[in-house]
């Protein structure tokens, strides 16, 4: 079961993707975040694969403004802006309008950018469970308030970090730093892959790349986060 669907952040929405298991019960709920692509048919398809596999999982877009340049967009909202409205977001899960969430203990996707705020959600937040990033800077934020880097030592959860050896948007030592710093993560670069490497849509796919992060972040979530209740209809 899957669709566009809002979420209500505070007394707004933003534009959101909802996918969950076709079958009665309560799932392990994934919050996606996407980065500066916007919410995309790369993040809708991810949203899918979890949900085929027990997981529910909201992508919420927390940058891109229509009409706005997504550099502008990203600039433009704080990060207190940005944590503000991912706490809204996972009210929205614990509240009575969601029958189908397990939201204890939520997992957190961060693509790109939407990468920061997911990390510093989980270092800081007692209701994230674990905590995945694709592409995302680990270098770049120190004109914000929030620095990732500062966060890797002390995650408290579980933690995977997904990457391409050939992007050419981030440092590869960055990645490797992480893992000293992040020592019972898991960070890894995948070979020749670029900066969009897992999106189909994307001239940088990497099927290989692409269907071994897949298979990896379900595997994550599923060893991470609360088992499904699912409900005897016969």
């Amino acid at each position: 079961m899957y669709g566009s669907q809002a979420v209500p952040v505070g007394a707004s929405y933003r534009p959101g993707y909802f996918s969950r298991p076709d079958e009665a019960g309560r799932f392990p709920v994934v919050l996606v975040i996407p980065g500066l692509a916007g919410l995309s048919s790369g993040e809708k398809s991810l949203a899918r694969a979890l949900a085929r596999n027990g997981l529910a999982a909201v992508v919420v877009e927390l940058f891109s403004v229509a009409g706005e340049n997504a550099l502008d967009s990203y600039s433009a909202t704080s990060d207190r802006e940005a944590l503000v409205m991912l706490e809204e977001a996972y009210d929205y899960l614990v509240s009575d309008d969601v029958f189908w969430a397990l939201p204890e203990r939520v997992g957190l996707l961060g693509i790109d950018v939407g990468g920061r705020p997911a990390l510093t959600a989980a270092a800081t937040r007692p209701w994230v469970g674990s905590v995945a990033v694709v592409s995302t800077p680990l270098t770049g934020d120190e004109g914000r308030e929030h620095h990732v880097a500062d966060y890797l030592g002390s995650l408290p959860v579980a933690v995977l970090g997904l990457y391409g050896e050939a992007d050419e948007l981030i440092d590869n030592s960055t990645v490797d730093e992480a893992q000293s710093r992040n020592d019972h993560g898991l960070w890894l670069l995948y070979e020749g892959a670029g900066h969009e490497f897992w999106k189909e849509e994307s001239s940088a796919y990497d099927s290989g790349a692409g269907v071994d992060m897949v298979a990896r972040l379900i595997e994550f979530y599923r060893a991470t986060l609360p088992v499904a209740i699912t409900e005897d209809l016969g």
